[in-house]
């Protein structure tokens, strides 16, 4: 059995579309800025999307707002798929990790996702000046021709890990932040370990909104979503 179940809950009750998220994302896991024209193309890359609703008529037009990240699937569809095992499911932390120096871009694991959060680098990655100075070191930049995607942000999981066993005691909730959860000003992401009792998140599940993504499919999501009220726009 995994020692943790790390789960994220998104509050779409308070989610404002801000993106905050999409950019700490960005800057934490060196992810590359798409040009207009890669985008046009189809072949933007952001780890977090943020899904865009309207609802009703003017000028009662109603706002909502959905991210979209990597669900951490206990029953992955695309890990096995994969022929070089580039896509596997971590035993320690539970979560669907992607080794991109075994990945040989059949791009099989994006086909076999249904919620469409696999990017496949198109072209070598580059950082205009000065981003090229913020890089993280904690993460690799990843070359073309490889698949890549949401991680929960685990080297972050890892070095609370490092730290915690180095100190002798287990992992405090909400020690561990992924960076998207750190950014949101409005607290919509909350992100713990499901299987210790006494965490937020595992005091938040079950709740009386909540759904995962596509459930129906047998995924298993670690991401849960609380369903939102009404956002009204120039509320």
């Amino acid at each position: 059995m995994a020692e943790h179940k790390w789960t994220m809950i998104v509050d779409l009750d308070k989610c404002t579309g801000c993106q905050a998220c999409v950019v700490a994302c960005h800057a934490e896991n060196n992810v590359p800025i798409a040009s207009e024209g890669e985008v046009l193309r189809g072949r933007g890359m952001h780890w977090i999307r943020i899904e865009r609703y309207w609802e009703g008529e003017f000028p009662n037009v109603k706002a909502k707002f959905l991210p979209v990240f990597c669900q951490q699937c206990g029953s992955a569809p695309c890990e096995p798929v994969c022929p070089t095992y580039a896509s596997y499911h971590s035993e320690q932390e539970n979560l669907n990790i992607q080794v991109y120096n075994r990945c040989v871009g059949t791009r099989y694991c994006g086909n076999n996702c249904p919620y469409k959060v696999r990017y496949f680098n198109y072209r070598a990655p580059e950082f205009d000046a000065p981003l090229e100075q913020q890089l993280n070191p904690d993460v690799t930049v990843r070359s073309a021709g490889v698949m890549e995607k949401c991680t929960f942000c685990i080297q972050r999981i890892r070095r609370v890990a490092e730290t915690a066993n180095a100190e002798g005691r287990p992992i405090a909730d909400g020690e561990v932040q992924p960076a998207c959860v750190q950014a949101c000003p409005s607290d919509a992401l909350i992100f713990g370990d499901k299987y210790d009792p006494e965490s937020r998140v595992a005091r938040m599940v079950p709740h009386n909104r909540q759904f995962k993504l596509l459930e129906h499919l047998g995924t298993e999501p670690a991401v849960y979503y609380l369903k939102g009220g009404e956002t009204h726009v120039g509320d």
